[in-house]
């Protein structure tokens, strides 16, 4: 049984937002994020229900292939030289709109290296707006700047301390500049996320307490544990976690939710402990650097590429039959990650498809055959249920599988 006493420190946490941020920014947060979300989710399981023209909830973007770091474990192409034009990227957003949908994932490369953001995301007041960044590039200028629209919040990746950083990113002095982008945020009073891809190399690091209150005093409000995935160049396999290493994260997350000093997030379970994808479910599908529409970030392959202006982006999606066949195939192989779990299954049905490497290297397919099975969040008969009220509510109402899992 969920204990309200278990869960005060939860809701204390909840309320560092509005003692710790400002209204603008918390309205925008309340106004744009939640309330829209609610009605965007309804506004989905009712085209789901009535068989109309699929279209995701959620839509992330990548917007560029350019990076300052080099990320071992990374998907992105290093040094690529494609990415959405500006008119693209509103294009996008306009016609995700008249869907109902006004929640953005905006990813990189490093989106901050993309020319005229901030100018698109200023056009779309009515939006919200989760940028996942690296963190190195962000000053008080631009903290200000997303303070003045009020509808963005930061995101930083975090893929370890000090050293482990500098061995993941390959750069020296990563972590101290991405903590500088945290506390040029807080001074902003901007609502504050921070984002963990875990292995074997951060585990001890980052899946702790003592790392959870580090992050909560420097102003952050939010954090996301997910498993490292091997894809890209430079995959490096070995530092995928194992089963016990999964499970093990799993209830520090489930533990820490109650009583933690920030709010811990995931997208990869529902409210029973069971695996969830969101590709899987249709909740959410990802637009490349290329236009390409993606299952997600990290399967570089695509049947269906937006226009030039990105209008064609609600056509595209209903449309998509790779996409639709896809979403089968994984729900059928797992309530976990194909990608993970059954590389061999996924690269024959890729096969059999007529699809284009939406990449600037061109490899992805071989990167894919290289790829061999390992574990991932779907560990059945070791379930861990939600202890979190808040979050098993929401969890229960907006995260439970629309039907996809059968």
């Amino acid at each position: 049984m969920i204990s309200l006493k278990d869960n005060i420190s939860a809701i204390k946490a909840i309320l560092r937002i509005p003692r710790e941020c400002s209204p603008r920014v918390v309205w925008k947060f309340i106004w744009n994020f939640g309330i829209r979300n609610m009605i965007n989710i309804s506004r989905f399981e009712k085209r789901l229900k009535r068989g109309e023209p699929f279209f995701p909830a959620f839509v992330m973007i990548s917007i560029t292939e350019s990076c300052n770091l080099s990320c071992s474990g990374c998907w992105v192409t290093h040094n690529g030289k494609k990415h959405l034009s500006n008119k693209q990227l509103g294009g996008i957003i306009s016609d995700c709109k008249r869907q109902g949908s006004y929640f953005f994932g905006i990813l990189g490369g490093e989106p901050f290296m993309y020319s005229g953001l901030m100018d698109v995301l200023e056009r779309h007041k009515d939006c919200y707006f989760q940028i996942f960044t690296n963190g190195t590039l962000i000053n008080e200028e631009i903290a200000l700047k997303m303070r003045r629209l009020g509808n963005i919040t930061p995101f930083f990746s975090i893929e370890g301390l000090e050293q482990e950083s500098a061995l993941r990113r390959g750069k020296n002095d990563v972590f101290l500049r991405t903590m500088e982008g945290v506390r040029a945020c807080r001074k902003a009073r901007l609502i504050i996320g921070a984002a963990a891809s875990i292995g074997k190399s951060n585990y001890d690091d980052l899946v702790n307490r003592d790392y959870i209150n580090m992050l909560a005093k420097e102003g952050v409000h939010y954090l996301w544990y997910y498993i490292y995935r091997p894809v890209g160049s430079n995959p490096k396999p070995e530092n995928a976690l194992d089963k016990e290493q999964i499970i093990k994260l799993r209830r520090l997350i489930v533990e820490e939710r109650k009583r933690a000093p920030l709010q811990i997030i995931d997208t990869y379970w529902d409210d029973l402990g069971r695996a969830f994808c969101p590709a899987a479910t249709g909740l959410s599908h990802h637009i490349s650097p290329s236009g390409a529409l993606e299952f997600c970030p990290p399967l570089q392959m695509a049947q269906e590429f937006i226009n030039e202006n990105g209008t064609n982006t609600v056509e595209q999606f209903g449309k998509s039959k790779f996409l639709a066949e896809l979403r089968k195939l994984a729900a059928e192989t797992s309530r976990g990650c194909i990608l993970l779990e059954n590389p061999e299954k996924l690269v024959e049905y890729l096969n059999k498809q007529d699809i284009i490497d939406t990449t600037t290297r061109g490899n992805v397919m071989q990167e894919l055959q290289a790829m061999k099975a390992l574990d991932g969040h779907d560990q059945r008969g070791e379930e861990i249920e939600e202890q979190n009220f808040i979050y098993r509510f929401l969890k229960k109402k907006y995260f439970f599988g629309f039907g996809a899992y059968g």
